[in-house]
This record gives C-alpha cells, sequence and structure tokens, in this order.
C-alpha cells in the first residue's frame, strides 16, 4: 500500500475518537453495512463468539448478503447453531458456462493433513456424542496419539512431534483449529504442553456423508502410510 493511502496515526485516532463516543460521552456501537460484513468474509470465517456485534448484523443483513455474494457466484454459509460463517465458491452444474475466477481459493492438502483432519472430524463426532462440553480441546499428546497408531511401530518420537506441530500449524492456518494458551491441568498435563480447540466449521467441510465412510477411508490412508512410497516421501 502507498503512503499516500494511509492517513497520520493521529488523525486516525482522532476520528475514530469522535466517531465512537455518542451524546452521553459512552462508546457506541460499530455500524455495519453489506460491504463492512462481505469483505472480511471474502478473506476469513467470521465466528460469533470473536465478532458478536458482526454477528449480529450478519443476522439480520443474511438475506441481502446472500443476493450480494450470489451475483459473485458465491453462496454465503451460515451455522446459527455452531456460530460461524463463510463464503463458498458456487458449483457450476453446466459445461458448457464460462468458468469464472475463483474469489475463494482453493489451497490443496498433503495426505498427512488430510488424515489429521480426518481424524479431528471423527474425534469432534465421538466428542459431541458424548453430550458433554461444546468445546473440544485436545493437547498435543492427544493428538500424536490420534496419528500414532497409523504409523509403524518404533516410530521415531521427536520426528513424530515436529511433523504434528507441522501440520496442526497448516490446519490452523485454514482456520480448523486454534492454538491455546497452555494451562496446567488436573491429569498431570504441564502449563507449557501445547493445547488446541477443533473449531466446529470442521463439521461443515467433513459432512456426515463423509464420516459414514470413515473407515474405508481410514484403511486407505493407513495403508498409503505404510507404503515404502510414502515413507520415503516423508523423509
Amino acid at each position: 500500500m502507498d503512503a499516500t493511502d494511509t492517513p497520520p496515526t493521529s488523525a486516525i485516532s482522532a476520528t475514530s475518537a469522535m466517531q465512537a463516543l455518542s451524546a452521553s460521552g459512552t462508546p457506541s456501537a460499530p455500524q455495519y453495512d453489506l460491504t463492512s460484513l462481505v469483505i472480511p468474509l471474502l478473506k476469513s470465517v467470521l465466528y460469533r463468539d470473536e465478532d458478536p456485534q458482526a454477528w449480529d448484523a450478519l443476522l439480520k443483513l443474511q438475506a441481502r448478503a446472500r443476493d450480494y455474494v450470489a451475483v459473485l457466484a458465491l453462496d454465503l454459509v451460515l451455522d446459527e447453531a455452531e456460530g460461524y460463517a463463510f463464503l463458498r465458491s458456487r458449483s457450476v452444474p453446466d459445461e458448457d458456462a464460462p468458468k469464472l475466477p475463483r474469489l475463494v481459493a482453493r489451497r490443496p492438502l498433503s495426505f498427512q493433513v488430510s488424515l489429521l483432519l480426518a481424524l479431528l472430524r471423527k474425534k469432534l463426532a465421538e466428542f459431541d456424542a458424548s453430550g458433554g462440553d461444546t468445546r473440544l480441546i485436545l493437547s498435543r499428546d492427544a493428538v500424536v496419539e490420534l496419528v500414532r497408531v497409523f504409523l509403524p511401530a518404533g516410530s521415531n518420537e521427536s520426528r513424530l512431534m515436529d511433523q504434528v506441530e507441522t501440520h496442526l500449524n497448516k490446519i490452523i492456518d485454514l482456520g480448523f483449529v486454534r492454538r491455546l494458551k497452555p494451562q496446567a491441568s488436573s491429569v498431570g498435563r504441564t502449563a507449557h504442553e501445547p493445547v488446541y480447540e477443533v473449531r466446529r466449521i470442521l463439521k461443515a467441510f467433513v459432512d456426515a456423508q463423509w464420516l459414514a465412510d470413515f473407515d474405508l477411508r481410514l484403511a486407505a490412508y493407513q495403508a498409503q502410510l505404510a507404503s515404502p512410497e510414502t515413507g520415503a516421501a516423508d523423509e
């Protein structure tokens, strides 16, 4: 961005302060229109717990927002129960129709990242079935244990830890997992062990039909992990 595009910080602060105060001298809530809601959605997911005011505004304007993004060949996916919203590119059923540029990027996933996503999705389904808390929080060691059963016996422990952290960082970038501040627990977890929250938006990308075939997919994953070609590629 050019320097001319950015006003002085002092001017921003003064303007923001004046706009944020109401007649009573208390800060007023930000005002959202379609543009201020759609542009962030083009970049990332909107979560209710992270921005309640924007979430409430989207609920009020969702019909107009759907029409707004439809012009761009996008669909608004909004789950009120789980508290997230994002934009998804529409599929083009007509093969003769002109192909439009994708506004929402598709990111190819490695085999190992796909496996970890599948395991986390299954863990989330089991967690929901238990009827406990709404937030699935796992330590790094717990995530490692999910993966361990699909690796040959005697796999190098430190290397496995490094690989899991690398794959978790990729999944964090994708928005399916959030890193939390480590805390000690009554079950012996140290205060320095990384902990992660599995975000419920994962359910929208790995749906129930996909999960129904999970055992078959995992058998294929395990066979691929055990193949010499996969082991050579990982080194």
